[in-house]
């Protein structure tokens, strides 16, 4: 049976687009192959910055003959039809059709229509020119004369060679043959585009993964990655340092070399004042290089913000030197040789940053790698210089400020009055005003000082318009954290503006001090209450303005701290801060004539035009007009008013019911039963989430006990009796209490007494919360109410006995809802 090899060789692929490019073509061949019926045993793709590969095995050598029965038209049918029959089955004549006979249909023609199979290799020739011409590039180009032509060959950069070959184990390679712009499919492929750039002729696939090797390509992007990964331990082992892994980082540099070869850098001591951070992203960002870390582990956890700075020696301290360390795994060799004691790279917590680097180079440099280290050291230092300038720059007062006594962090909020955070939301300085305002009433609700909560809910933003985040946007809110200590907050309000965007994902940590929780639900509800009144709601799995994790991060606050937090007072809260702030800086939004809208400032003509309606617009676009313009804005604008938050209960409603669907989400993750959810979640007004989990848990609880289990077998069947009744007698027929003096029988008497003891605890102790000690006296109807069904006959030929007993089922179901609704139990 044969193998398909196929290497489309280009220039280089974007290291981001790499894995996935090697995924499409994977599925798109196999998916093609068997939709023509040739069913293969493996595939497995593989992808460099040069190539894209599949090797297919076990195919087979053709497709399996076709043999088809058509029906068609009865005999003595219209010569019309015949002949469409002919036509359609591919014969010539009538004779050479079949005739059958149905009983109830009588004869009928039947042409039975044989195809041989075409062999692979044609099927193949006819696959892979239309997939590579349709390929799902994210972005693609085309290249040369043949570019002037709107339907020539796109590719991600430009196709230099194709190899498609079938062979088998001993047989020699047999060559696909088709051409796609000029390009024909051949057995000859490229090495290494520097150290090895000649042909290699190729066969099979393990062929092909031998020469490539000699050739200095490693096809296989994890053994790369496995290269680099020890290498890079190795190297930073041999110089007393400590690798700072990145999966990302490693992911991308062994998408952008065949032969990685890791060599070592170095920059300036001096440069390790700037916080690490800093130094992380300007070498990662900049030069795809891994940081190192001291060995020994940093006895302070606290975040130190340096001092002012001495001036860098211009001087190179020594040329770093490129020399791989000794005993560095070899490509051959990835399994994990390493020496005891630094298997692991370094955790944040551990020994501080070195002056030293790991970058990847894609070839074997003359002299070791030495110039190579060197010219990206250069590049570092040069990177950092630009860093430092930033660090300095953030920390010192704004000559232009308008307020030249304000620290730094508050002349900078200036600038963010004129960054429009969303057109019908306003700017990013009215944005900080709300999340200011909502911070400030949380702080009670969650423990926090309401002063230093609103403080740092007012330099939360701030370091948006830092040189520092805007060549860095990741470091938003840790560098105002840096700013902070340095013109000394308060430290609440300093962790408070980097932790404000957590959790930032379901493994992120969460805020955990009072300050910082206050703040970070402000900052969420802000953006959710904003985006769902103006209807910019999730859809399907479109989230542009990721509220899914805005909800669960507002979750994931409130019960992993453990907080009483009313949700829908806090959403009706951020509501009205909503309108506090625009009544407060006084605008009004009217549509106008031609349908577009704007704002204005309140003038006393438009308070009176609004006078009768709610007048709720936010936007960018502020016209100042003077008195004498504003009294004649009634003839120029059509004064029904455009309103995003003229009513509360639609956007309160649903962002309560959004929460509720995360909130299964986040439950069902930490495996707890959706049924249960949904029989907290039907319960009304539940709308404190930590009482909701406690409520579900407790349920599980009960639901794993022979007590719960059969009281819920117990409760069914009530419910089912009570479902057909009311069928018959109206909903609402058996709401009264229950007549003692009618109980007859001794079962329904110790289930009426049982009941009313159990019922009443269970309600009290759910007021008090005490929803374990609700569950335990449910528990307790077990017994009374298997008694019951097994011994009175509900449906009693008496009306009032039935009504009677119909009740006290009614009374039993009620009381389990104070509880949980039942009805939505599973099993």
């Amino acid at each position: 049976m044969p193998d398909l090899l196929l290497e489309l060789l280009s220039e280089e692929i974007p290291a981001r687009m790499q894995r996935q490019a090697a995924e499409d073509l994977r599925r798109l061949v196999t998916n093609a192959l068997v939709e023509r019926n040739l069913i293969y045993e493996g595939a497995q793709s593989f992808v460099t910055p040069r190539r894209l590969t599949l090797h297919v095995v076990g195919l087979p050598a053709a497709q399996a003959n076709l043999r088809e029965e058509r029906k068609g038209p009865r005999v003595g049918a219209p010569e019309a039809a015949i002949q469409g029959f002919l036509k359609s089955a591919g014969l010539s004549r009538i004779e050479d059709a079949r005739v059958e006979t149905d009983p109830k249909k009588g004869q009928f023609y039947v042409a039975v229509i044989e195809k041989p199979g075409r062999e692979t290799k044609d099927a193949i020739a006819e696959i892979i020119p239309a997939i590579i011409r349709s390929f799902p590039w994210p972005k693609s180009m085309r290249w040369g004369a043949a570019s002037a032509k709107p339907d020539s060959l796109r590719w991600v950069r430009p196709l230099r060679g194709i190899v498609c070959t079938l062979a088998t184990q001993h047989d020699t390679a047999e060559i696909v043959p088709f051409e796609i712009d000029g390009v024909k499919a051949g057995d000859v492929t490229w090495g290494h585009r520097f150290m090895v750039p000649a042909p290699i002729h190729v066969r099979r696939y393990d062929d092909y993964v031998d020469a490539l090797h000699k050739a200095k390509v490693v096809l296989d992007a994890d053994r790369r990655k496995a290269i680099i990964l020890a290498d890079a331990k190795d190297l930073a082992f041999a110089q007393g340092l400590t690798l700072v892994e990145d999966e990302g980082l490693l992911e991308e540099v062994a998408g952008l070399v065949e032969w990685p070869v890791v060599l070592m850098g170095e920059f300036e001591a001096a440069f390790l004042d700037l916080p690490p951070e800093v130094i992380r992203a300007t070498i990662r960002a900049n030069q795809k290089c891994f940081v190192l870390r001291e060995a020994a582990p940093a006895s302070s956890s606290v975040m130190a913000v340096p001092g002012p700075e001495p001036g860098i020696d211009p001087a190179i301290h020594g040329a770093p030197t490129g020399a791989k360390a000794d005993g560095a795994a070899t490509r051959n060799d990835v399994d994990g040789r390493h020496k005891a004691g630094h298997d692991a790279g370094a955790s944040d917590g551990e020994g501080k940053l070195a002056n030293k680097f790991i970058l990847v180079s894609n070839l074997v440099a003359p002299d070791g790698g030495a110039a190579i280290a060197a010219g990206n050291a250069r590049v570092v230092r040069a990177r950092l210089a630009d860093a430092r300038h930033f660090w300095l720059t953030d920390r010192a007062p704004l000559p232009d400020a308008k307020d030249k006594t304000a620290k730094p962090l508050d002349q900078r909020l200036e600038k963010l009055e004129r960054v429009v955070f969303h057109e019908k939301l306003g700017t990013q300085g009215e944005r900080i005003a709300r999340i200011q305002s909502l911070a400030h009433v949380l702080a009670p609700t969650v423990g926090a000082n309401a002063e230093l909560a609103a403080r740092a809910a007012h330099l939360a933003k701030a370091d948006l318009a830092t040189e520092m985040v805007g060549e860095f946007p990741e470091l938003q809110g840790l560098m105002g954290r840096y700013y902070a200590i340095a013109q000394r907050e308060e430290p609440s309000v300093a962790d408070a503006i980097e932790d404000h965007y957590k959790p930032q994902g379901p493994n992120d940590r969460i805020p955990a001090s009072p300050v910082s929780i206050a703040v970070a639900l402000a900052d969420k509800l802000d953006t959710l209450v904003g985006f769902w009144a103006i209807d910019e709601k999730p859809t399907g799995s479109k989230d542009p303005y990721a509220l899914r994790r805005a909800a669960l991060g507002v979750i994931r606050i409130v019960i992993e701290n453990g907080l009483r937090l009313s949700i829908r007072a806090a959403v009706q809260k951020t509501h009205e801060v909503y309108i506090e702030l625009y009544e407060r800086i006084g605008v009004l939004g009217f549509r106008s004539s031609t349908g577009s809208i704007r704002s204005y400032p309140f003038s006393h003509a438009f308070k009176e035009a609004a006078s009768e309606r709610p007048y709720w617009w936010i936007d960018k676009r502020r016209l100042r007009l003077d008195e004498r313009v504003g009294t004649v804005a009634r003839d120029i604008f059509d004064l029904d008013l455009y309103s995003y938050f003229e009513t509360a209960d639609p956007v309160v409603d649903g962002i309560l019911a959004f929460f509720a669907d995360r909130l299964k989400v986040y439950l069902r993750d930490k495996g707890a039963r959706h049924d249960l959810i949904d029989a907290v979640f039907a319960l009304a007004d539940q709308d404190d989430l930590l009482m909701i989990v406690w409520r579900v848990e407790a349920l599980g609880r009960l639901l794993d006990t022979e007590d719960g289990k059969n009281l819920l077998m117990g409760y069914r069947r009530a419910a089912n009796i009570l479902r057909a009744e009311e069928k018959k007698d109206g909903a609402g027929a058996f709401a009264g209490k229950h007549d003692p003096a009618l109980l007859a029988l001794p079962a329904e008497k110790d289930l009426a007494d049982v009941l009313a003891a159990a019922g009443a605890a269970a309600r009290e102790r759910a007021a008090r919360e005490d929803f374990e000690g609700a569950m335990r006296a449910l528990a307790t109807l077990r017994a009374p109410v298997d008694a019951f069904f097994l011994d009175v006959t509900v449906n009693a030929d008496d009306p009032a006995l039935r009504l009677n007993r119909l009740r006290l089922l009614n009374e039993l179901r009620e009381a389990m809802h104070a509880v949980a609704d039942f009805s939505k139990v599973a099993g």
